[in-house]
């Protein structure tokens, strides 16, 4: 089986050698080493503020997103939601769910963010901006620097979903002024679902979190970055994965850190893309992140395409769903890719097609 799809993606030996292990316990000096060496690694890595506050939670991704509304805004704020996609869309549906006044930028597929259509909001007392900063639905990567600007001046909370982009694309959160930088484990750490991270900014955590009655329990920050203080969490973590993600992190880290991770990441997902004038597939005109290459099928063909490469060949790539499932495949370049790994996958798009 070949994965080029975007969660969980192709791994890495060496995780799999992590992974055979027995779990051991966990209320430890030994594991609370490790929780801390990967908390100062992945601050390392999101290049964020030294006094940043990383929270480590048992779930998917979208429990991070929903954790993040819960413990940093409430009925009093005013938020805007970038609604480019069904990941877009779940933010404006966590702040529905939870009673959190916002409004959503609507972007139907195939249209580029623009500055115009982030600034007509300007000056209108939004309080904070969310945004899935590669929307994984399209590929589309927004402009982190323009949106960061746009809340600087504003005087917005900056919440970036860097859930597939994280490792992908170029992330500097101490620079960028993002209050809160959520991923997960399964995306472009190439470990199994699990494993959900929340890196605040040392304004989100004394202006927003601190000292704020829990809504609820297990995803209260609070009781979190208390017990990350001894590297442990308040409840039952992810311990084989967090194992894993110390390795995985070791080894980005010797092999020259996060800027070579983001550029192998680049070369990759250019090589294919330029392979693409081989086949009659052709991709959008916004930007895309290195993450991901979405790929239109003019036939309306693209669900027949991704069956038969499952079923013929054991080689995985992402279907969308809903009205884009005939035209629209997501390919993945996360994880453990090479580019002979794109030669294969062009000639059986070839071959398919």
């Amino acid at each position: 089986m070949k994965l080029f799809t975007l969660g969980p993606v192709e791994m890495y030996d060496h995780t799999f050698e992590v992974a055979k292990q027995p779990v051991p316990y966990f209320r430890t000096p030994e594991f609370s080493a490790v929780v801390l060496e990967c908390e100062k690694l992945l601050k390392k890595f999101a290049k964020a503020e030294d006094e940043a506050k990383t929270v480590f939670l048992t779930c998917s991704g979208t429990g991070a997103m929903e954790a993040t509304v819960i413990n940093c805004f409430d009925e009093k704020d005013k938020l805007l939601v970038i609604d480019g996609g069904s990941f877009g869309h779940r933010f404006a549906q966590l702040c529905e769910i939870h009673g959190v006044p916002h409004d959503v930028i609507k972007l139907p597929y195939g249209t580029a963010l623009k500055k115009e259509d982030v600034y007509a909001y300007d000056g209108k007392g939004y309080t904070g901006l969310l945004v899935n900063i590669d929307e994984t639905s399209t590929g589309q990567l927004y402009d982190a620097k323009m949106l960061s600007e746009f809340c600087k001046k504003n005087g917005m909370i900056f919440v970036v979903d860097a859930i597939s982009s994280f490792l992908a694309d170029p992330i500097n959160m101490a620079e960028l002024g993002i209050d809160a930088l959520i991923f997960s484990s399964q995306k472009s750490l190439a470990l199994a679902p699990g494993l959900s991270v929340v890196i605040l900014s040392k304004k989100m955590y004394e202006t927003r979190v601190q000292g704020k009655p829990a809504k609820m329990m297990y995803f209260d920050f609070n009781s979190h970055i208390d017990n990350g203080k001894r590297g442990q969490t308040p409840f039952t973590p992810a311990v084989r994965l967090i194992y894993e993600l110390q390795d995985m992190l070791r080894h980005i880290d010797a092999e020259g850190g996060v800027d070579a991770r983001v550029e192998h990441m680049k070369q990759v997902a250019a090589d294919f893309r330029a392979r693409l004038a081989e086949t009659k597939l052709s991709l959008p005109e916004y930007p895309i992140s290195n993450a991901v290459t979405p790929l239109y099928f003019p036939d309306g063909n693209a669900y027949e395409v991704y069956e038969t490469l499952k079923r013929e060949y054991d080689v995985f790539v992402t279907p969308n769903g809903g009205e884009l499932s005939k035209t629209v495949i997501r390919v993945g370049h996360l994880g453990n890719h090479s580019i002979e790994d794109n030669k294969m996958l062009i000639e059986l798009f070839k071959k398919v097609l």
